[in-house]
Parts: structure tokens; sequence; C-alpha cells
């Protein structure tokens, strides 16, 4: 069934409701892990135990605790049902994209009746479990702190401000994809990326930026004289593109960039297609 918010939620009078802490997503995360742990989603990389064979490693060999410290230079977070109580935050998201990585939708394999032993699995989906682990994982960490997801490519992502959702979703008009779609993908990627600096937010302003640059010869056509100077004005006068004694910089960053960053967005959207128009309108001549 469909993840749906139920009455009190969708009305707003669960007032419990609105976002939860650590210590409630931790809780969440340790009964979800189980859940796919129990359908076997990580046996092939994790292994299983037989009553005939013994253990039966995965992909990721024997020593499960050593591959998690390999990858993420951490210890104490292996085994998960165990650990999960002192995670930080940061553990948390690690082990949701190393988990991401290695899960896969078990497919084919036979029922080991011995003893109940239980399922024993020779084929996997890799996207399949992908999908179904995004899929419930973004439900749960949608309502943490002032929420994230699970992106398609495993990273932890902050979600997008409150009725900005279809900005950052809405698809790039095709123009030229070196240096307008891919630029501007990676500038949304920097800009919600789990703690992301203030930095990396300037350079994902700064990337806009260069997309509108890159842009200005046809927006010239498009655009007043006083609106085009007004879009680079923002960029270049208030320590987003250069570093001197004559740029602005006594503002709250934190609202600051968002503003900004979001604005340049929508303006993106809005001049490609001013310019695709202008361009057909053009060749009907």
């Amino acid at each position: 069934m469909a993840s749906r918010r139920y009455y009190s939620i969708r009305t707003g009078k669960n007032l419990a409701s609105s976002h939860y802490d650590l210590p409630v997503l931790l809780r969440l995360f340790k009964d979800l892990v189980h859940k796919f742990q129990n359908d076997c989603y990580f046996q092939e990389a994790f292994g299983y135990e037989c009553v005939d064979e013994g253990s039966v490693p995965g992909t990721l060999g024997t020593e499960i605790e050593a591959q998690v410290f390999k990858k993420l230079k951490k210890t104490n977070l292996w085994p998960i049902q165990r650990k999960y109580e002192d995670y930080s935050e940061d553990d948390l998201f690690d082990m949701t994209e190393l988990l991401f990585d290695y899960i896969s939708k078990p497919v084919d394999g036979y029922f080991h009746s011995w003893n109940g032993c239980g399922w024993h699995y020779s084929t996997f989906d890799a996207e399949g479990g992908k999908q179904s682990f995004r899929n419930e994982i973004n439900e749960i960490l949608r309502d943490y702190n002032q929420g994230f997801e699970l992106s398609v490519d495993g990273e932890i992502l902050a979600l997008p401000e409150s009725g900005l959702e279809k900005l950052i979703q809405a698809p790039i008009p095709t123009y030229d994809p070196q240096n307008i779609e891919g630029r501007i993908n990676s500038a949304i990627l920097k800009f919600r990326r789990h703690r992301s600096s203030f930095d990396d937010r300037r350079d994902a302003i700064r990337d806009l930026a260069d997309v509108l640059e890159f842009l200005r010869p046809k927006l010239k056509l498009v655009l007043t004289k006083s609106d085009e100077s007004d879009l680079f004005n923002i960029a270049n006068n208030f320590g987003i593109r250069h570093h001197n004694e004559a740029q602005k910089t006594e503002y709250d960053a934190a609202i600051w960039f968002s503003w900004i960053f979001y604005y340049y967005l929508a303006t993106i959207h809005a001049a490609i297609r001013l310019i695709e128009k202008n361009e057909k309108t053009s060749k009907n001549l």
C-alpha cells in the first residue's frame, strides 16, 4: 500500500507528528532494517546462517564488521541491531547509504525446510532492492528534524524548503546538457547535501550564476537592460562571485543563500523558456 498521511497528521491536528528526534529515528531505522533482513534483502551481501552449512558468506565475506570499517572508517557500527542506539546522526546516515549500496531484492532460490532453516537465494535484483529501500527509508527520513531523503544515487539530501519541492523536481528544459543541465544538477546536489557548508552553498549559487552568464547573450534579446543588470547585481555585489571591500556581506547567510539559490533556479527555468520562445518566433518570421 502506498504511503499516505492519515487524518490527524494530514489536517495538522496531531501536534506530535510534525518532526521527531534522533532516538525515535534510530528505533524506526532498526525496525526497518530488521524487516529487510527478514525478507532476505541483505542475503546476497551479508550471507546467511544454515543449519547444515553453518555461516554462508555473501559478497562482503565473513568479516562484515571489518568491511563496514573499511568503507566508513568507523568502529562500533556493526551489527546494527546491537549498536544502533549509540549511533550519531552521521553514523545513521553513513549506514543508510552503505545499506543502499548492498541491498538487493531476492528473486530465485529454494526453501530449506529442515529445522525451519528458511530461504536460501541465489539470484537477486539490485535495482529492485534499492528502490524498495528508498521508498521505505524516505518515509521515515522526511519527518526527522527538518526533513531528509535518500536520493536515487544513494546520497542523503536535505528536503527542499516547503512549497519549493516542485521547483527542485521540475525537469530542466533541454538546451545545452554540458553547460546548463549538468551544471544545474550539480549545483542542486551541492546545495542539498547533508551538512553542506556555507561555502558549499555559495559555490552552488555561483554555479547557477555562471549558467545565467552563459545564457546572457541570448537573455539580452528577451529582457530589458535593467532587468538583465539586476540579475547579475546580486551575484556580483553580495559576496557570491567576488571578494573585495566593495562587497556587501552583512546579511544572514542561512536565509540569504536559500533565497538567492531558489530565485536563480526559478529564473533559469524561465529564462530558457523565454529564449526558446524567442528563437522559435524568429524562425517562423
